[in-house]
């Protein structure tokens, strides 16, 4: 059952009460146009299908192998873009934030606050996120177990705010590869928290000697079946109309033309597990 806080974020939206919620959109806010144009089909899917539907793009990618690598075209001028997608197509939003000042700047733009994997155990950052009185979603860190992300749950709940979220994006393999461990989606649910597979992040293949993250998102399908298969609330899935071209994670995003049939499957999928 979705708790309050989400069947208040999607109060602008008909979506069937069984089916999974979608957070989706591409990687980095790189102009207005593939803001619009990813917002404009996704919710188009998302309303065909009864899926409720966050738009999600960073504002800053502050987390980049090469001090070379694309982060954005400036916090106001990103954050001012998610507000007016979210604005124009009614469409809940979130965005990461990196640092414990950036909370009350980015609240009153997005709706979500999320946490990146790596910042997870950051005491200051989840605080602030908290205090700020919107929905936190933190991400599982690489280097942790679902039941050790209990401690990121209290933190954010003993500053006051109920409304957290938690997201599966698998923990390092080696140096260049991650792995899912798929008991930690139940693991999660056990902190009473919706629990998200993030099904394009968790097949990076990070720390390339090239200085460009790798990916395998052939695989983004086997990712996001597996999870619905095992009870996850929600999919996080980054996607752009030509991932060879975009400015960050280009290597592990969804290609847009693909998303609408793997969403119809993961609906029937879900109908089928509950």
């Amino acid at each position: 059952m979705m708790p309050d806080f989400l069947t208040t974020l999607f109060n602008k939206q008909q979506y069937h009460p069984d089916n999974f919620f979608l957070i989706a959109g591409p990687c980095v806010v790189e102009n207005e146009e593939l803001v619009m144009e990813v917002a404009d089909r996704v919710s188009s899917i998302c309303k065909r299908l009864e899926i409720p539907y966050v738009f999600k793009a960073s504002y800053r990618k502050a987390n980049r192998t090469s001090a070379n690598s694309f982060t954005g075209i400036g916090d106001d001028n990103g954050l001012s873009l998610i507000k007016k997608v979210g604005e124009t197509y009614g469409l809940p939003t979130t965005s990461d934030i990196h640092a414990h000042e950036e909370a009350a700047m980015a609240a009153p733009y997005i709706d979500i606050l999320q946490i990146p994997a790596f910042l997870c155990r950051q005491t200051d950052l989840l605080i602030a996120a908290a205090e700020t009185g919107k929905i936190v979603n933190v991400k599982k860190g690489q280097f942790l177990s679902g039941p050790s992300m209990k401690f990121a749950v209290d933190k954010i709940r003993k500053a006051g705010n109920n409304q957290v979220m938690l997201t599966e994006r698998g923990n390092t393999f080696g140096y260049t590869d991650l792995v899912v461990d798929y008991r930690n989606i139940p693991w999660m649910k056990e902190h009473n928290a919706p629990v998200i597979m993030d099904c394009t992040h968790a097949l990076q293949q990070p720390n390339q000697t090239s200085g460009i993250t790798g990916g395998n998102p052939q695989l983004i399908g086997t990712i996001a079946k597996a999870a619905i298969a095992t009870g996850a609330d929600g999919l996080f899935i980054e996607t752009h109309p030509n991932p060879s071209v975009a400015k960050s994670d280009g290597a592990n995003m969804l290609q847009l033309d693909l998303l609408e049939p793997l969403l119809e499957q993961l609906v029937k999928l879900r109908k089928a597990v509950i």
